[in-house]
Parts: structure tokens; C-alpha cells; sequence
């Protein structure tokens, strides 16, 4: 899944969205890309939860229609 993250602008915010993406689901695989301002997840959990996850970092996330 592929979501927009407007706010994200440095490594520091990258680093936070990871982490907080790993807390929820260790085995998540997380790729940031601070061009586009998106984040690539493969999770077994649901986007609301991600999205939820991404919040819990501080930053706001929507899923990106844009493959």
C-alpha cells in the first residue's frame, strides 16, 4: 500500500514513521521516499490501522492513488 505523507521532509520524520510502523507490525516492510512524500508499506494490517500507526508518529497519511 502507498500512502501520501505530506508532512514528512527529513530523515528524522522517516525514521519516526518507521518506527512507529514496526511497533505496529514488526513485520512490516516500509520504504519512505522524501521526493514524493510517500510511504510504500507490505503489512498484513489494515490501511485505517497504518494510517492510524503513521498519526501515532505525527504525521498525517493518506492512501495514495497513485501506484
Amino acid at each position: 500500500m502507498k500512502f501520501k505523507v505530506p508532512d514528512m521532509s527529513c530523515g528524522h520524520c522517516t525514521a519516526a514513521i518507521e518506527k512507529a510502523i514496526g511497533s505496529a507490525d514488526p513485520a512490516a516492510l516500509v520504504a519512505c521516499n522524501l521526493t514524493d512524500r510517500t510511504v510504500d508499506i507490505e503489512s498484513s494490517l489494515s490501511s485505517d490501522t497504518l494510517v492510524l500507526a503513521i498519526a501515532e508518529a505525527g504525521y498525517s497519511a493518506e492512501i495514495s492513488t497513485k501506484p
